[in-house]
């Protein structure tokens, strides 16, 4: 099989996603920490899982045309003026699926889950992405205190070396 053939997309509904476990009256300032903490999150998620993730936010009610940009090697969308996360994830769906790609959407909507799901996706809640995010919290930290162990100094030392160096501390 080739790698292609195990291509896995993660196309998340930003908003959504935030409002899962946060109140939804944020100030514009909270939001952007809200969307840069979502972003770097999903980066982690994407280090571990290897999944491509695409993060959409609704912008439909600002002027403009869609803005996407890489942030921490995740794909995010600002959706253009008249258009609603929803129908640029439908798109996404839509333009991207091939039988060589599992395409992941999350998002607690029921009617965009049953959209996507009817385009070929697999649909993720949001709660269950925040739940995946912290199993991969969880993997990271263990993996950095398993390599911090064996990453000390005084293990890569010979014994001549601990002792002189001990001799020394004590100033023998």
């Amino acid at each position: 099989m080739s790698k292609e053939q195990h291509e896995s997309w993660l196309i998340v509904d930003g908003y959504n996603v935030i409002g899962t476990n946060s109140p939804t009256n944020w100030n514009s300032t909270e939001l952007a920490n809200e969307r840069l903490r979502l972003i770097h999150d999903l980066s982690e998620y994407q280090a571990i899982t290897g999944r491509k993730v695409i993060l959409v936010f609704d912008a439909h009610r600002s002027s403009g045309s869609q803005v996407k940009t890489v942030i921490e090697q995740v794909t995010v969308i600002y959706t253009q003026h008249g258009e609603t996360a929803d129908a640029c994830i439908e798109r996404l769906v839509r333009d991207h699926k091939s039988p060589h790609r599992r395409i992941y959407v999350a998002t607690s909507d029921y009617m965009e889950q049953r959209l996507v799901f009817g385009q070929g996706a697999y649909r993720i809640s949001s709660r269950e992405l925040i739940e995946d995010i912290q199993s991969v919290k969880g993997k990271i930290s263990k993996r950095v205190t398993k390599n911090s162990k064996k990453n000390l100094l005084v293990d890569r030392l010979s014994a001549d070396m601990k002792k002189k160096l001990e001799k020394w501390r004590r100033k023998k």
